[in-house]
C-alpha cells in the first residue's frame, strides 16, 4: 500500500494529470456507486469515470460475464476479425437497441476512444460529400486529437494546436444569446447566403447535452430545425452521444427525447457497461461507402468490451424496466435540485441523469467540489468559466445514495457561500 504521504516522492506522472490534483486520496476498490481509498474511507462518485460507469463499478452480473470469458480462455485481441463475442454484440445491439426504436444503423468499430469515433465520424463526412468543412458549436468538446479538437471550443485544450485546427467553423449553440435569438436561424441564413464566408459544410455536429462546455441543453424545435437545414442542404447530420448517451439523458439515446434521426451517431464511454475502452459509430447504410480498411485501428476488437457491453444491453434494455425506472429516478433528482434551487436561487440545467447545477462563480463552484469531497462525495465542475457542479451518478443509485448525495451538495453550497461571504 502506498500512502498519500509517499505519492510525491514516487510520483514520475506527467504535469498533464488533472483528476489527482483535485482529489487527492489513492483509490483501491470500488462496488456500485462507492469507491474507496487505501485508507478504508468510502466516497459516492458522481462523477461515474466522466459518464462512463452508467452502471457502476464492477457490476456484479457483468462482472461475472467477463470473469467467465477471461477462464474460457476467450479471445481478447482480435482487431476486426469475426469473433463469437462481436457477433453476440452485434445481435444484441440490433434486437435490443436498434431494431426496438425503428432504427437503421450500420455499425463501424473505430478505435478504443470518443475522440476515435469522432474522427471516422467526420472523416466519412467528408467522403460521402467530398466536401472539407464541418460546422461545430460554441462550447462543444468532441475530443482531444487532431480533428475532434479542431471540433471543440474549449480554448484551453485547443490552445498547443490552434495553427492545425483548420477546416471547421463554430457557430452558436441553442440558448447561446439568451432565449429569445433562434441560433437555428441564423446558421439557415449563414448557409443560405453565397457571400457569408461559410463554405457549405460536409456536417453538422452537436451534443444534445453539452458536457464539458457546461450542461447545456439543445430543445427539440432547435435540434429538429438543424436536422432540417441538413436535410435541405445534402449536409449529413452527427449527434455525439459519447457523454449524453447509453441511458444518461433518460433514453438510450439522448436524440430520442428530440425526435430526430441523425446521419452518423457516435458513442462510447459506457457502451461497454463496465469501464472497458469501447467506441462505435452508427452510420445510415447509404452512407456506408468505407473501402475494406480505409479507416482503421490495432484496438478497434476489444473482446472483453464487447462481453460486457452485450450483457449490459441484455440486462437492462431488453426490457422497459430499468428505463422506466430512469424516470422515476430523473424526477426525484430534479425535485431535490428544484428545492436546491429555490432556497440558492442558482440555474438547475440537463435532463436524466445528466444535471448540472449554474453557480455564476468559479471560485465557489471550486469551493463546493472541495466541500462535497471532503464530505463524501466526488463530482467534476465544468462549463466554459467553470462554474457549473456536474452530477453524473449511476444509474444504478440508490434512491438513499440519491438522497445523500443531494443533502452533501445542499449543505456544501450553504457552507461554501458563507465562507466566501465572510471573504
Amino acid at each position: 500500500m502506498i500512502l498519500p504521504s509517499e505519492k510525491n516522492k514516487l510520483s514520475i506522472e506527467s504535469n498533464v494529470k488533472s483528476y489527482c490534483n483535485i482529489f487527492s486520496s489513492t483509490f483501491e476498490s470500488a462496488l456500485g456507486t462507492n469507491i474507496t481509498d487505501n485508507t478504508g474511507r468510502t466516497y459516492l462518485d458522481f462523477l461515474s469515470g466522466c459518464g462512463s460507469l452508467n452502471y457502476g463499478h464492477n457490476h456484479p452480473e457483468l462482472e461475472s460475464e467477463l470473469l467467465n470469458y477471461i477462464k474460457s480462455q476467450g479471445i481478447v485481441m482480435s482487431m476486426d476479425f469475426y469473433t463469437t463475442s462481436k457477433l453476440r454484440f452485434l445481435d444484441v445491439f440490433k434486437r435490443y437497441i436498434l431494431e426496438t426504436r425503428d432504427l437503421d444503423y450500420r455499425i463501424q468499430f473505430a478505435g478504443p476512444t470518443g475522440t476515435n469515433a469522432i474522427e471516422a465520424a467526420i472523416k466519412l463526412a467528408r467522403k460521402v460529400t467530398e466536401r472539407s468543412n464541418i460546422l461545430s458549436f460554441t462550447n462543444g468538446f468532441h475530443g482531444c486529437t487532431l480533428g475532434s479538437l479542431a471540433l471543440t471550443g474549449n480554448k484551453y485544450h485547443r490552445g498547443s494546436s490552434a495553427a492545425q485546427l483548420t477546416h471547421v467553423h463554430h457557430i452558436p449553440y441553442d440558448g447561446y444569446f439568451g432565449p429569445h435569438i433562434d441560433t437555428s436561424e441564423y446558421l439557415e441564413k449563414l448557409l443560405l447566403d453565397p457571400s457569408s464566408g461559410y463554405d457549405l459544410p460536409a456536417a453538422i455536429i452537436f451534443e444534445t447535452i453539452q458536457g464539458e462546455g457546461g450542461v447545456n441543453m439543445a430543445s427539440a424545435q432547435w435540434a429538429q430545425d438543424l436536422q432540417r437545414i441538413a436535410k435541405t442542404l445534402d449536409i449529413l447530420l452527427i449527434v455525439d452521444d459519447i457523454q449524453a448517451g447509453c441511458g444518461r439523458s433518460g433514453n438510450f439515446f439522448s436524440f430520442e427525447a428530440l425526435d430526430i434521426e441523425p446521419d452518423i451517431v457516435c458513442l462510447a464511454k459506457a457502451i461497454s457497461g463496465y469501464g472497458l475502452p469501447m467506441s462505435l459509430v452508427l452510420l445510415k447504410p447509404e452512407y456506408d461507402i468505407w473501402d475494406a480498411g480505409e479507416h482503421n485501428g490495432t484496438f478497434r476488437g476489444n473482446n472483453y468490451a464487447f462481453v460486457t457491453a452485450a450483457k449490459a444491453i441484455e440486462l437492462f434494455w431488453s426490457g422497459h424496466h430499468f428505463q422506466d425506472s430512469l424516470i422515476v429516478k430523473s424526477q426525484t433528482l430534479a425535485q431535490h435540485l428544484a428545492k436546491i434551487a429555490d432556497q440558492s436561487g442558482f440555474q438547475i440545467k440537463g435532463r436524466g441523469l445528466f444535471k448540472g447545477i449554474e453557480l455564476g462563480q468559479a471560485k465557489l463552484a471550486l469551493a463546493v467540489q472541495q466541500q462535497c469531497f471532503e464530505s463524501g462525495l466526488i463530482l467534476e465542475i465544468c462549463g466554459p468559466k467553470d462554474t457549473v457542479i456536474k452530477l453524473l451518478p449511476p444509474l444504478t443509485v440508490t434512491d438513499q445514495e440519491l438522497a445523500l448525495a443531494l443533502s452533501i451538495i445542499e449543505s456544501s453550497i450553504l457552507f461554501a457561500s458563507e465562507q466566501m461571504a465572510v471573504l
